[in-house]
């Protein structure tokens, strides 16, 4: 059977990854939609070769430009532009779409990735917002319509092939590894005077902005606990992390009996993407290789995170723990901060310290909708982008 995908985020690093594992398997998928943001050039030329039945853009003003682009490259199939968070929604839930690929960036594609799950479509998470800001809308939403949630990002895609092995009810514990980021062993002393430039050069992975900043101060191992927390329905105190600087071992689970098992690969996106697509077959993939040579791997690596001088993964922890609209407080001020950092507006050493702010304010009692999670983001980014400001003036 073809199965018909919709990518949400269809230009950023997992988007044109995943078209990479199509490409290797022609046969497969069909690409029924596409949905992007301001890169029309990259959409332009997607949609030139998948020939998708929609494309949405971000925003209005965007349609014209890539109908322009589409006729000036001799584009003659029939196709819809549709714009904003609707013309999203439409890209996820097209009756011919059998699985979305929600790789947005931020709380971008949320609505639309909600709204697949209502109405019960196969939804491959690549993004960690969706969970950990409405984790406990969107799973009840799933278990209701009798949709699968799959996880794309190689942490939890790691986990979800190692439970094939038991059952949650046996898991002692999950172990997510972490590369450490660039400052791995940079003193704390020098966080202050950390560049954008630097913080984005990460040892291990090809990512974009937010997410290659969120490894450099660990945040992202804290989104992925409360991530872990819905995919697999665990206590936060289940699910510890230990830094692997090889990034060989992608994540592991310790069963009751005290067994361990791990799942190895290259630091390779489209593995965990291909494995989301066609589970739960394994198939092979005509396209380049992705072959781990144990006799180049030679040693493997833990410490624990020196969580003094990366407090963003407690900080994860400690919003889960609390629940209810603090994890959205912690991913929309992380986010903000974050921006801020690039735009060389805050220093590297003062964005957990914006997000610890942002989620003394927030309440822990749980989300009836999802305009109760909207409202929060929105809150919450005004109160971050307060914080930021008077962190400016202290700094300057």
């Amino acid at each position: 059977m073809v199965k018909g995908l919709c990518i949400l985020g269809s230009t950023g690093s997992i988007g044109q990854n995943c078209l990479r594992v199509v490409r290797g398997l022609p046969d497969r998928f069909r690409v029924v939609s596409l949905s992007a943001g301001r890169k029309l050039d990259i959409l332009a030329d997607q949609a030139l070769e998948f020939k998708p039945k929609l494309v949405a853009v971000s925003a209005d003003e965007f349609v014209e430009p890539l109908r322009g682009l589409l006729e000036q490259r001799g584009y003659r199939e029939p196709v819809r532009i549709v714009s904003g968070s609707e013309g999203r929604i439409e890209a996820a839930t097209l009756p011919e779409v059998d699985f979305v690929v929600s790789a947005s960036h931020g709380i971008t594609g949320l609505l639309a990735t909600y709204e697949a799950v209502r109405a019960g479509k196969k939804v491959g998470l690549a993004n960690k917002e969706t969970l950990v800001v409405a984790g406990e809308l969107v799973t009840r939403e799933a278990e209701r319509a009798g949709a699968e949630v799959l996880p794309i990002d190689s942490e939890h895609c790691a986990i979800h092939q190692c439970l094939r092995s038991g059952s949650r009810a046996e898991v002692r514990r999950l172990i997510l590894t972490a590369s450490g980021g660039p400052f791995l062993k940079t003193p704390a002393r020098k966080f202050d005077a950390i560049t954008p430039e630097e913080a984005l050069r990460h040892p291990v992975w090809k990512m974009g902005g937010r997410i290659t900043i969120d490894s450099a101060t660990l945040m992202n191992k804290g989104l992925e606990i409360i991530e872990a927390t819905w995919l697999f329905r665990l206590k936060p105190s289940q699910i510890d992390v230990l830094i692997h600087p090889e990034s060989i071992i992608h994540s592991m689970i310790e069963f009751k009996d005290r067994c361990v098992l791990a799942q190895l690969a290259v630091a390779d996106m489209r593995i965990p993407i291909q494995y989301a697509l066609t589970y739960p077959e394994r198939v092979a993939n005509d396209g380049e290789p992705l072959t781990l040579d144990f006799l180049k791997v030679r040693r493997l690596t833990f410490r624990n995170p020196d969580v003094k001088r990366f407090p963003c993964l407690e900080l994860g922890r400690e919003a889960i723990e609390k629940g209810g609209a603090v994890p959205c407080a912690l991913n929309a001020a992380d986010e903000v901060a974050v921006k801020a950092f690039l735009e060389h507006r805050l220093p590297f050493s003062a964005i957990p310290r914006v997000i610890e702010k942002a989620i003394e304010h927030a309440p822990s009692n749980p989300f009836h909708s999802m305009d109760d999670v909207l409202e929060c983001d929105r809150e919450s980014r005004r109160r971050a982008e307060e914080t930021i400001a008077v962190f400016a003036r202290s700094f300057n």
